[in-house]
């Protein structure tokens, strides 16, 4: 059952999501090469404390950390730690969570370490705009397949693959929640969409295949053939006039 939200719960959203957005934002000059990735969580985790809200990630299934880096390969659940050491060239997935008063923020960017290859930049902005598309779909009337078949058909169209084994979601009191948000289209048009529905979309994408494996931490999801993986994820609030980005400064 997909629960659309009150007034008053979607200031709560619009609250948490802002956090997460600042998180992003901030968080971006700090990530350069010999940055360890635990110095950037310690970073977040204390930062969104001092905003009134609490760490979205930490704790949630036995998670670790409250972010998630995922560096090169790594498509998601990368664990922050003092070996993880960034360098020159990598890509590198920041993801983050901030609960706020009981609701959930949840967004995501894919940031360059000092200066990347062509090929790693053209991944990341070709990640990134798919969000967009998917997220002009994002309206009053529409399917969830309709925000799948804008992502898929732009990525496609760029010569990259689409992550299949994770999606984006609904997202509210929960982290995740209905409806499930495919990156592919997979034919089925699935829910439609109203106002006051809050999604969190989530493109991730590869320049080789889309098999994907788990690594031994049991969190760490990787690209099976070790090729370059981008995610880019904002949090949206479907209301009358379109669709509005809450992840956002």
């Amino acid at each position: 059952m997909i629960r659309l939200k009150t007034n008053k719960e979607m200031d709560l959203m619009r609250k948490a999501n802002r956090i997460v957005a600042i998180i992003l934002s901030e968080i971006e000059p700090r990530i350069k090469p010999g940055v360890n990735t635990y110095d950037l969580d310690i970073w977040a985790e204390e930062k969104i404390l001092s905003l009134g809200a609490k760490p979205g990630f930490k704790g949630y299934g036995g998670f670790p950390a409250t972010l998630c880096t995922s560096i090169n390969n790594e498509v998601v659940h990368g664990i922050p730690s003092k070996d993880r050491i960034l360098k020159e060239g990598d890509i590198v997935g920041i993801d983050v969570g901030a609960v706020y008063k009981g609701f959930n923020g949840d967004g995501a960017r894919t940031f360059a370490v000092g200066e990347v290859s062509n090929k790693a930049r053209d991944l990341m902005d070709t990640c990134e705009k798919s969000l967009y598309e998917g997220i002009k779909m994002a309206k009053e009337g529409k399917r969830v397949n309709d925000i799948s078949v804008a992502i898929d058909r732009f990525v496609r169209d760029r010569g990259y693959e689409i992550i299949r084994d994770l999606t984006g979601h609904g997202i509210g009191e929960n982290l995740h929640e209905d409806p499930q948000i495919l990156n592919y289209d997979n034919g089925q048009k699935g829910p439609k969409l109203k106002a006051n529905m809050t999604l969190a979309i989530e493109p991730m994408i590869t320049n080789g295949g889309y098999e994907v494996r788990t690594l031994n931490n049991g969190w760490t999801v990787v690209t099976a053939d070790g090729s370059l993986s981008a995610h880019y994820e904002n949090t949206i609030a479907i209301t009358e006039n379109g669709p509005e980005i809450l992840t956002k400064v």
